[in-house]
């Protein structure tokens, strides 16, 4: 299941099921779109066997023990920013006070946004917090809202694309902390526990997905055009040719978690009392699967 409607991070799961590397492995894949509710707790109960999700959203459920793992990381750095246009005068984080925020409703949107902005002295309460939903970020921005949280290798692509000049604030950049793993391939504890074997043949393929679609962005960007037809190709390619050299970057191989990323991070969330108590690395991800 994916974690929204499908684009460039989700290019490996595309090519591994074009070129047979499930097939080969003898799987048999369906690619879904998520349904209404969290794709992290159909997960966990076993309605879907894997899906797209984030380190925030995996620490905030096990936080709460619903009970998936981390098994990949797509994107070894965090790519995302908060972006506004420049009218909007956003340099940094003190300057969300008296903005309107437009997001797509999640509680870890809100949480972060205080948090970075108590870490700058700002007044979070001077934010007034707008859902609105998986719209066109070029159709609200400045708009129905005057700063968004957004993943530079789609939407910021796509404004390089168009000529729009965006300020955007990378979270990497306001906290190292924040560096953290967005997206991640999930699955539940217990198909970690009971089919492993299932885990190890889906991540595998699912690796030789992603390591082509480093190789080979061209043709990777055309198999997900294939699959999604609607979307604009000129984007697909040129983020495709951005994310090519983001999802492995500096690391040994595509899809490596390193624990302490994992620890920090759920430190940070603790001490911002965003989770009642810090949640152990290990219980929230695994490299296991990625091994030779």
């Amino acid at each position: 299941m994916l974690d929204w409607f499908h684009n460039t991070n989700h290019t490996g799961i595309y090519v591994a099921k074009e070129k047979g590397y499930f097939s080969d492995k003898n799987l048999d894949v369906e690619i879904l779109h998520p349904a209404e509710g969290d794709n992290i707790q159909i997960t966990a109960s076993g309605k879907a066997d894997f899906a797209v999700s984030s380190q925030e959203a995996v620490t905030l459920a096990k936080a709460k023990d619903i009970p998936v793992v981390s098994v990949a990381a797509i994107i070894q750095h965090n790519t995302s920013a908060f972006a506004s246009l420049p009218k909007s005068n956003i340099k940094s984080v003190k300057d969300f006070e008296g903005k309107r925020y437009g997001g797509w409703g999640s509680p870890i949107e809100e949480a972060v946004i205080k948090a970075v902005m108590e870490e700058a002295g700002a007044d979070f309460s001077k934010v007034k917090n707008i859902t609105i939903g998986e719209t066109d970020f070029f159709k609200t921005i400045g708009k129905d809202s005057d700063f968004q949280w957004i993943f530079y290798g789609w939407d910021g692509i796509e404004a390089e694309r168009r000529g729009i000049k965006l300020n955007t604030i990378m979270l990497k950049d306001l906290n190292p902390i924040l560096d953290y793993y967005t997206p991640v391939i999930i699955t539940s504890a217990n198909h970690i526990k009971t089919k492993k074997e299932l885990v190890e043949r889906i991540v595998k393929a699912v690796s030789q997905g992603y390591e082509y679609s480093i190789s080979h962005p061209q043709e990777s960007a055309e198999i997900l055009l294939k699959y999604a037809p609607e979307l604009n190709r000129k984007l697909v390619i040129q983020s495709q040719q951005y994310l090519s050299h983001e999802y492995k970057k500096d690391a040994p191989k595509w899809g490596i978690q390193r624990e302490e990323v994992w620890s920090r991070y759920s430190k940070w969330l603790s001490d911002h009392k965003l989770i009642e108590k810090e949640v152990n690395a290990k219980e929230m991800f695994t490299d296991e699967f990625l091994n030779e």
